[in-house]
């Protein structure tokens, strides 16, 4: 089952500080995620985020599922994403 990628208007806000390079690297890591999500995420202990997060180098996706959308919450950097 592939599903699509649903962005938040923070999540959208969050991609956009990101420079060019990391940009397009978020980009093609989420093209391969696509179609088996739950291979690559791990399921957050404290849901006050979201459910679950794709790591990415030094990078996190935090997203939730809706059916067969995976809502991404927000994007950025591990020191600063779970603040």
């Amino acid at each position: 089952m592939s599903y699509q990628f649903v962005y938040t208007k923070r999540a959208e806000r969050d991609i956009d500080k990101l420079d060019a390079a990391t940009q397009k690297r978020i980009k093609k890591k989420l093209e391969e995620f696509k179609l088996d999500p739950f291979r690559y995420a791990e399921k957050l202990s404290s849901s006050d985020l979201g459910s679950y997060r794709f790591r990415m180098g030094d990078y996190r996706i935090i997203f939730d599922v809706d059916g067969a959308n995976l809502v991404v919450l927000r994007a950025g950097h591990r020191r600063e994403i779970y603040r």
